[in-house]
């Protein structure tokens, strides 16, 4: 019986790293890659992005990268290995200097950082301000609304409905990935 057990769990075990391992690599990042692959900053200007929000008011790592996710509408969200080593760079270079507050390293901008952020032409547009953040807000909400079109059919129970709703969908999803073709 022990040995039976065993052999479940190693089943079990399995099965989840490979889901977990799909997760990271496989199926959950091939829909959103292209989208993340538009969104990622230029390299260099995560540099100008961060010394930009921390001049406004001295911030945590944390607290940066959820700014950025809030400033792009929640369609970019900077990967911790990005923000931490660039944070510290800057640090060591004389741009930035930090205190540990409340158990949290909370970055400052120095004259030199000023000196580099007034160098760097066009930061608005790097900021995610703009025209083009308009449009993200815009399409934020166009999708917050649909979900809750769609919500409220699959709420009726009604599967005629909820039938052609998904087929609606998925004929706007080719119609979309058409699109992003023709682009190309």
């Amino acid at each position: 019986m022990f040995g039976s057990f065993c052999a479940q769990r190693d089943f079990f075990a399995s099965e989840h790293e490979g889901s977990e391992r799909r997760r990271r690599f496989g199926r959950g990042r091939r829909f959103t890659q292209g989208w993340e692959e538009e969104q990622r900053t230029p390299r260099g200007d995560i540099k100008y992005i961060l010394l930009a929000l921390i001049a406004e008011q001295p911030r945590h790592g944390y607290e940066l990268i959820k700014e950025l996710e809030a400033r792009r509408a929640g369609f970019y969200r900077p990967s911790p290995g990005s923000v931490y080593p660039t944070l510290q760079l800057l640090e060591e270079a004389g741009h930035l200097t930090s205190e540990q507050i409340e158990g949290k390293r909370v970055y400052t901008i120095t004259d030199s950082g000023r000196q580099l952020l007034a160098e760097r032409d066009n930061l608005s547009e790097v900021m995610g301000r703009g025209d083009r953040s308009q449009q993200m807000f815009g399409l934020k909400d166009a999708m917050t609304e649909l979900a809750g079109a769609v919500k409220q059919v699959a709420r009726s129970g009604n599967s005629e409905r909820i039938d052609r709703v998904r087929e609606m969908l998925n004929r706007v999803k080719r119609e979309i990935y058409t699109m992003l073709a023709e682009e190309d």
